[in-house]
């Protein structure tokens, strides 16, 4: 369950702590007043993708941390990443985000990576967006939906490895004026590439030559210079020798005094030293051979080495790389006559496993489908479509990864007219109606205990939002229940009241959460009925309202 959420620096929040109660929480404000923003840190929280604009302007950085409690220490991503609860079942989660798009995510203190944070946070809380009734309106989610709910995830996949192989042996029989046409391209490359020679670093040893020889005439001229200084030439003595005088005529010395002693020891250093850098020089000055060819020959090879990047990768690693897949690509192709021949003696046997599998996983999904009907339906009563009618139809298609059914949800919302797909008939408060009862029967098979609607009551009034409100408050008593409305009778049926409410400070726009007691919650009923104008009949109208709230849920 969630316990505390944290909020630092969040788009118009400064800082905030929320603390949420168990059963149902609602959250109410202005339309603007940073509603949605709570559920934007929510999801931050718990690894979902954010941008960077949710930070606050003009701050370092934002930073959200969520507090978890009753955590099952067995809770498989928990287990799997060696992270555990503390010893009364507290889970902490924390991120931070930074302008420049990093992200520092903890667990317990721990740091872990988004993609863990988020495969955590999808394990304690589920977020069903305003937006997501929309997902019922795309066909191919249906499919993904049923399979969800019938638990097909382990038989989809043990077909789709079937599938797959069955693919793979398919795919070698391929068109032989395509099969001439790619072998004649990979032998081309691979005599070009064979052709270079080329050699591992090679690029970087001729850049080096090649600086050296073009500047050749300095590089002569400075090393001569520096000859000539340190060894000495038929017109002056050179360093080393006028260094080693220095050191003769103060080694005598030496017995005058400790000072003399360092003197001398400090000349014969710098000795031996001047000696080692004048051979050194001097090898340097023996060794260099300027070659206008070798230079022509340098600039050559680094042009081929230019053309031939242009086409097979960046560096001379990437192309050998590149050389030995079309190696091994050639080979294949060369050699697929010979696979095929023996693969197709059993590609016929993989064919009626993977027809055998399919169907296996479409009985189970015909199966499945039968029952969330059945489900659906049951939620939509109480949710006051008490006429609709609910069905999951199915069309064999030819294997695909998927399995061989295409499945689409049909509803009639009315007495007489035909199932048709829910995409052509549905209106908004339908389709966040079915979109509410789907996500409750699927709650009831996650671990997840915390469950948020943010303003899941869109095209929702009236008596159907009464049966709305009455279905969370239900739900609320299995699962924790955070719920953003607008609407009075979600919020009166609340366990916990947050009213989100946005102010000046300073010159900035800021947001404040508060928990509303018993007397600011009927002045919030009645604003969200009517608005500023707030009578005493529409108080006392919000004071009945809680008042049947508190009796319906005293008889759950």
């Amino acid at each position: 369950m969630l316990q505390l959420l944290h909020i630092e620096n969040i788009a118009i929040i400064e800082r905030a702590d929320i603390t949420f109660e168990r059963g149902f929480n609602a959250l109410t404000g202005e339309t603007g007043a940073g509603k949605s923003i709570v559920i934007d840190a929510l999801g931050a929280v718990l690894g979902q993708r954010t941008s960077r604009d949710l930070i606050r302007t003009g701050a370092e950085k934002a930073f959200v941390s969520a507090v978890f409690d009753e955590v099952c220490a067995q809770l498989p991503v928990l287990a799997g990443c060696g992270i555990a609860p503390e010893e009364d079942g507290t889970l902490l989660l924390q991120r931070e985000l930074y302008p420049d798009g990093r992200n520092v995510c903890r667990a317990n203190g721990r740091p872990i990576t988004v993609a863990l944070l988020r495969e955590i946070g999808n394990s304690l809380l589920n977020i069903h967006g305003q937006h997501d009734s929309t997902q019922l309106l795309d066909e191919q989610q249906h499919l993904a939906y049923l399979d969800r709910f019938g638990r097909l995830d382990g038989q989809r996949e043990s077909y789709g490895v079937l599938f797959a192989a069955m693919r793979r042996i398919s795919s070698l029989a391929m068109d032989e004026a395509e099969k001439a046409r790619r072998v004649d391209t990979l032998r081309r490359q691979i005599e070009e590439l064979e052709r270079a020679e080329l050699q591992q670093g090679e690029e970087e040893a001729l850049t080096a030559r090649r600086n050296i020889l073009r500047n050749g005439e300095k590089f002569i001229a400075a090393v001569a210079e520096a000859d000539a200084c340190l060894n000495g030439d038929d017109e002056a003595l050179g360093a080393v020798c006028a260094i080693e005088r220095a050191a003769g005529a103060l080694r005598g010395l030496r017995s005058l005094s400790e000072e003399f002693v360092g003197l001398s020891d400090r000349l014969e250093e710098l000795r031996c030293e001047a000696y080692d850098l004048a051979a050194i020089v001097r090898d340097k000055k023996d060794e260099f051979d300027f070659s206008p060819q070798e230079l022509d020959a340098v600039e050559s090879r680094c042009d081929q080495l230019y053309r031939l990047k242009k086409k097979y990768g960046a560096t001379v690693e990437e192309m050998l790389g590149f050389l030995e897949r079309s190696k091994e690509e050639l080979e294949g192709i060369e050699y697929a006559d010979d696979r095929i021949a023996q693969l197709e003696k059993t590609l016929a046997g993989q064919k009626k496993e993977v027809y055998r599998a399919a169907r296996e996983l479409s009985d189970a999904r015909r199966s499945a489908a039968k029952e969330l009907e059945t489900r659906i339906l049951r939620e939509l009563r109480e949710l006051d479509m008490e006429k609709v009618r609910f069905a999951i139809a199915f069309e064999e298609t030819e294997p695909a990864e998927d399995g061989m059914d295409a499945v689409r949800f049909l509803m009639s919302a009315n007495v007489g007219e035909e199932l048709k797909p829910i995409h052509k008939i549905a209106s908004g408060g339908e389709l966040a109606r079915i979109m509410l009862a789907l996500k409750n029967v699927l709650a009831e098979l996650d671990s997840v205990q915390t469950l948020v609607f943010d303003e899941v009551d869109t095209g929702v009034s009236g008596r159907a939002a009464q049966r709305v409100a009455e279905k969370l408050a239900k739900v609320s008593r299995q699962k924790q229940v955070l719920c953003v409305t607008h609407l009075p009778q979600l919020a009166a049926m609340a366990d916990a009241h947050l009213g989100v409410a946005k102010g000046e400070a300073n010159g900035r726009t800021l947001t404040t959460v508060t928990q509303l007691d018993r007397a600011a919650r009927r002045r919030e009923l009645a604003r969200l009925t009517g608005g500023e104008l707030q009578s005493d009949a529409m108080l006392k109208s919000a004071g009945e309202l809680l008042a049947a709230a508190e009796a319906f849920k005293s008889a759950l």
